[in-house]
């Protein structure tokens, strides 16, 4: 049986309905994404995963956990287990004009306003492919200390493409985090992982955000990882942080230093998955702050 007839029988089985149309989509880290149109005229996405180690639950999970405690659009999970995920189609492009970035800068203020306790999760979560700890901390500079930065620095020296010496650079670093990183009011619930790819638009609006990794976190972290991997200038650039400053005041200093700061934490992640200009990145950070 080939792939796509598995995919087909699990989703006749699990919607009661045939798909007629089963297509390969762009993206999918962990495994491949279709789009599938059904026999009843829904139109769906699945994303597979060759073995459990995809971890497909756990998205479902996060998405499931957007919908539940926030207005963010993103898409309904129908469906999901560790190999195969199943989630409505949500029709946009990622292009951010003027107005998709005053409307995403208005659905990301309004998520950063859904608060908890402690910073972190009632589980753990994933980046990409990557696991992702959110022990339940009072601390955020603590909790980015050990369980970003730290966590995602060792991985990546373990791993191999991270060099002795900038593992130590960071251990360095991260013992001072506390002269430039702020403690926030509250912990913010956070999308985590918003680049390009992850925004869909259409006519002025956002449509819906995908492939999240959520937590609780200060939501300058979040507004971080929108500048960086090309977004900046491109997709998120003024008429997004001009709109969320209205809604959300953010601190002096934030594109000085802390932007770079947190920005470690993706470039780490992606130190781990691809090595390459990403530890040069890393490294001019660190010297950026003397270290």
């Amino acid at each position: 049986m080939t792939k796509r007839e598995e995919i087909h029988l699990r989703i006749t089985q699990l919607l009661d309905t045939p798909p007629e149309h089963i297509r390969p989509l762009s993206g999918g880290m962990i495994g491949e994404v279709y789009r599938v149109d059904l026999a009843d005229g829904r139109t769906i996405v699945a994303k597979t995963g060759a073995t459990a180690a995809a971890k497909l639950s756990i998205e479902g999970y996060m998405l499931r956990y957007l919908h539940d405690h926030s207005r963010l659009p993103v898409p309904e999970v129908l469906h999901s287990e560790d190999t195969l995920l199943l989630m409505t189609f949500i029709e946009g492009e990622s292009r951010l004009g003027h107005a998709e970035q005053r409307h995403a800068a208005e659905l990301l203020a309004d998520l950063h306003s859904v608060t908890q306790p402690q910073f972190g999760l009632e589980r753990d979560t994933l980046i990409g492919p990557l696991h992702q700890p959110n022990p339940l901390t009072d601390s955020w500079i603590d909790f980015f200390r050990e369980h970003r930065l730290l966590y995602m620095a060792r991985l990546a020296h373990d791993d191999g493409p991270l060099p002795d010496q900038l593992l130590a650079r960071i251990e360095a670093f991260s013992a001072h985090l506390e002269d430039w990183l702020l403690e926030p009011d509250q912990p913010s619930l956070i999308h985590g992982d918003i680049w390009t790819t992850n925004v869909l638009t259409r006519n002025g609006r956002v449509t819906g955000f995908l492939d999240p990794a959520i937590y609780y976190a200060h939501p300058e972290i979040e507004l971080a990882y929108t500048t960086l991997f090309g977004t900046f200038g491109r997709t998120f650039g003024s008429p997004f942080f001009e709109h969320y400053q209205r809604l959300r005041p953010i601190a002096p200093g934030f594109f000085e230093q802390r932007r770079d700061i947190y920005n470690l934490y993706p470039l780490l992640v992606h130190v781990r998955l691809f090595g390459g200009s990403y530890i040069n990145s890393v490294d001019e950070i660190l010297r950026q702050f003397g270290f």
